[in-house]
């Protein structure tokens, strides 16, 4: 341990005698005006605390830190008498023990003035020392060290000129003290406002005390009685400090003026960059971008060829002029280089009981979709990774696509991007422009890797059914590449030029209809189907998300609007009739803006209700009636149809014209292949008509004419095959088809019924219109098996293979 004091001690000082009442602070300047002397306060008996590494000296106020049961035991000795003394005595040898045969003779008398801390193991006191004293005698005593002692008081002594000139000699040192260090002052400071310079005993105490000497030296201080003797003592030890500060100081000095080659560089070039920048040199501008990108670089794992790639621009850089153009150019090259999340990968979760509560948090019903994206994380977590994912949502509008992408990403604990393809004509948008060209910047799928800041978020490619071509080139050939698990393991954007690794990406499209998706692009994704919703299912959608959801939007309270169900039902059966749910949202966005209305105009109106005869009067009338089926007219069928939007049911009517010889004409904007299925209905029911109970003659007589309503809705597809034909022998025979029937198939020259799709959206479509009997090709069983059970309630279900099948059941 070094001798010299410490600092902080002295602060430390400082600090606990401001602490400390005036009242706590003992004088033992004598006064005969009532004042006790110091010789009637101490007893001949004092417990005993152990110094090291330096004495105590009388005069001075110090702060103890004590540890260990001897000690504290002594302080607490020292609070049960009326004098609160004790006594300081430094240890002999400091590597053993405090025993009573390892302490000096002598030490000095103290005063306990306050207990700043005390617990079990330590205690911190503030002590006032008041007189020297020597042991007698080591009292028996096992806890606290206790001792007889005996008072050294120093004697009054007169101011000669002797003694005057020594004070005046350690003054003179302190001063020069006080220069070097100016901490010295406040103990100097200290010192005078409780003692006097003209005492020059306690003059030379205090000055020993400041110094850096061991503690030999200051207990021979101590021990000194002659206060001459004393004096030319610590004026030897003050030279010898004097001569240690000065010496300290200029070794500083030199250490300061010791500057490392690095250093003077470091500040040579800041001050370099100080002069460039107020001589306006655009230098520092370059030297910062520079670091910049070496600090990102730091934090990337970039592949061998983007590397080479980032060192050579980062060269070429530093050669460039600020002024150039090709310095912009490099610069932002460096900028995207750099940005991308190289190596950088967020954690995947496949925690199979959350991703259920997530999807039924965020979704109602959809059982079979949630069912199989859950089938496909739990895939991903016996695997260890779902790299080469991509995800084709198919459906239609408002059914939840995109929504069901959110929530798989919060599933996964995924990053989450969106970007819609409807529209994209020009190639560079999925793969850049070349850096050649003015503003040219990297594709949709790097701008994204950029944006999300991992490897491997979740991308969703919106609208993908609706992506275009033109002379820019085509995307969605451009997407082969991105979609390819094989390929985009090193996609190269044109404008990076370097391969950057898209396999860990999981991809979800989304499309209304897949006929207009190249069939390259399709074989690449894997599909699922959203089918859309019937009224019960949107009853509770409008019930758990749509109604609260606008409720906070427009800024109502949840109660101000009351919404009946019987009103809801009236509200989706008459203006939102769609597969899925957004013209619901958006009919009940009106409820609620004509609610806003009403409270904003009348403050005293608390609540309003929405009943079912209600609904008119904020929506005005309604878009679809109860339900277009005709029914009991011979030559009326409904069919079942698919579109974009989702099922919908189809009237087919047909009539027949006496004419002097034989037609067929077919009107309802029908595309070609409708047009062929109804040419192949009517020759198949013109060869067997009389299988049926019809005249041979009957087509020979008759021109027919085949009507499809909706005349402006264009329509297309062979599976109302079957549904013209029952309607070709409805007429023919003037039999009327059996009631709330329906029915979907292809029909052959053979009579033959072919499988179809979109089989569940059919069956939403039949029991939107309350059709209860359904006829289906046998093919397509396997399909109606999947449906969920809720839909298939209610409903007869005929499977025929044959058109004498489908004539057994409708007639």
């Amino acid at each position: 341990m070094s001798d010299e004091k410490d600092p902080r001690i002295i602060e430390t000082e400082f600090n606990l005698i401001d602490e400390l009442d005036a009242d706590d602070i003992v004088d033992l300047d004598t006064d005969q005006e009532g004042l006790i002397v110091a010789a009637d306060m101490l007893p001949s008996q004092l417990p005993i605390i152990p110094l090291r590494p330096r004495p105590s000296f009388p005069g001075l106020l110090v702060p103890l830190a004590l540890g260990g049961s001897l000690q504290i035991a002594a302080v607490r000795q020292a609070m049960d008498t009326g004098s609160q003394a004790l006594g300081l005595i430094m240890v002999q040898d400091m590597d053993f023990e405090d025993a009573a045969d390892n302490l000096c003779s002598i030490g000095v008398a103290a005063k306990v003035l306050k207990i700043l801390h005390s617990d079990d193991d330590s205690m911190h006191v503030m002590v006032n020392c008041l007189e020297r004293f020597t042991i007698q005698e080591i009292l028996p005593v096992a806890k606290p060290l206790m001792a007889r002692v005996r008072y050294n008081y120093t004697p009054e002594l007169s101011v000669n000129p002797e003694l005057k000139a020594y004070s005046m000699a350690i003054i003179s040192t302190l001063k020069e003290l006080v220069q070097i260090n100016p901490l010295y002052s406040e103990e100097i400071k200290l010192f005078l406002n409780r003692s006097s310079m003209d005492d020059p005993g306690r003059l030379a105490d205090f000055a020993a005390n400041l110094t850096s000497a061991n503690g030999e030296e200051l207990q021979e201080i101590l021990e000194t009685f002659d206060v001459r003797k004393r004096i030319d003592r610590v004026l030897v030890l003050l030279k010898k400090e004097l001569e240690v500060s000065r010496l300290q100081h200029k070794i500083s000095n030199q250490i300061e003026e010791k500057v490392s080659a690095q250093q003077r560089e470091f500040f040579l070039h800041e001050q370099l960059k100080a002069i460039k920048k107020e001589l306006g040199l655009e230098k520092e501008g370059k030297t910062s971008e520079l670091e910049k990108f070496q600090e990102r670089l730091k934090k990337l794992e970039l592949n061998e060829e983007a590397s080479s790639v980032v060192e050579d621009e980062m060269e070429k850089l530093q050669l460039l002029e600020p002024s150039s153009p090709e310095y912009t150019v490099s610069r932002n090259y460096l900028e995207w280089l750099t940005v991308l999340p190289w190596g950088l990968f967020s954690k995947d979760s496949y925690d199979l009981a959350r991703a259920r509560r997530i999807l039924d948090r965020d979704h109602y019903g959809l059982k079979d979709v949630k069912e199989r994206i859950l089938e496909f994380i739990a895939v991903g977590k016996m695997k260890g990774d779902i790299s080469g994912s991509i995800l084709c949502l198919v459906g239609p509008p408002g059914v939840g696509k995109t929504s069901v992408g959110h929530s798989i990403a919060n599933a996964l604990g995924r990053k989450f991007f969106r970007f819609s393809l409807g529209g994209m004509r020009d190639e560079a948008e999925i793969k850049g422009h070349r850096r050649t060209y003015i503003g040219a910047m990297p594709g949709k799928f790097i701008q994204a890797m950029k944006t999300v800041g991992t490897a491997n978020p979740l991308l969703m490619l919106d609208e993908i059914d609706k992506i275009g071509a033109s002379f820019q080139g085509d995307p969605a050939s451009a997407l082969l590449e991105v979609l390819d698990p094989e390929q985009n393991n090193s996609f190269r954007d044109h404008y990076l030029d370097v391969p950057f690794d898209l396999s860990n990406v999981m991809f979800i499209a989304t499309a209304n209809q897949l006929d207009t998706i190249p069939r390259p692009l399709l074989d690449r994704m894997e599909l699922i189907r959203l089918s859309g919703y019937i009224l019960e299912e949107k009853l509770e959608i409008a019930k758990r998300y749509l109604i609260p959801k606008a409720l906070k939007n427009h800024g109502l309270q949840r109660g101000q609007v009351v919404i009946h169900k019987a009103a809801l039902v009236q509200i989706i059966d008459g203006y939102a009739r769609e597969a899925g749910v957004r013209n619901l949202e958006n009919q009940i966005k009106k409820i609620m803006r004509r609610a806003a209305m009403a409270f904003a105009e009348d403050e005293k109106l608390k609540k309003v209700t929405i009943r079912k005869r209600d609904v008119e009067h904020y929506l005005n009338k309604p878009v679809f009636t109860a339900e277009d089926v005709f029914e009991g007219i011979p030559g009326v069928v409904t069919g079942l149809a698919w579109t974009s939007m989702g099922g919908a049911t189809l009237q087919i009517e047909a009539t027949a014209m006496l004419a002097k010889s034989k037609g067929f004409k077919q009107t309802g904007q029908l595309g070609n292949v409708m047009i062929e299925s109804s040419e192949i209905a009517y020759s198949y029911v013109m060869s067997h008509l009389t299988n049926f109970g019809g005249e041979a003659e009957f087509f020979e007589k008759h021109f027919i004419h085949l009507h499809v309503p909706a005349g402006a809705t264009p329509k297309d597809g062979p599976s109302a095959g079957i549904t013209m034909a029952t309607a070709l022998v409805s007429m023919a025979t003037g039999k009327i088809v059996k009631k709330k029937l329906g029915m979907t198939g292809e029909l052959t020259l053979t009579g033959r019924v072919l499988p179809i799709g979109g089989l569940k959206e059919k069956v939403i479509a039949a029991r939107r219109a309350g059709l209860t009997t359904l006829l289906f090709p046998d093919d397509n069983r396997k399909d109606f098996e999947e449906i969920p059970d809720y839909l298939k309630e209610g409903l007869e279900i005929h499977f025929v293979k044959t058109f004498k099948d489908v004539y057994e059941v409708a007639f």
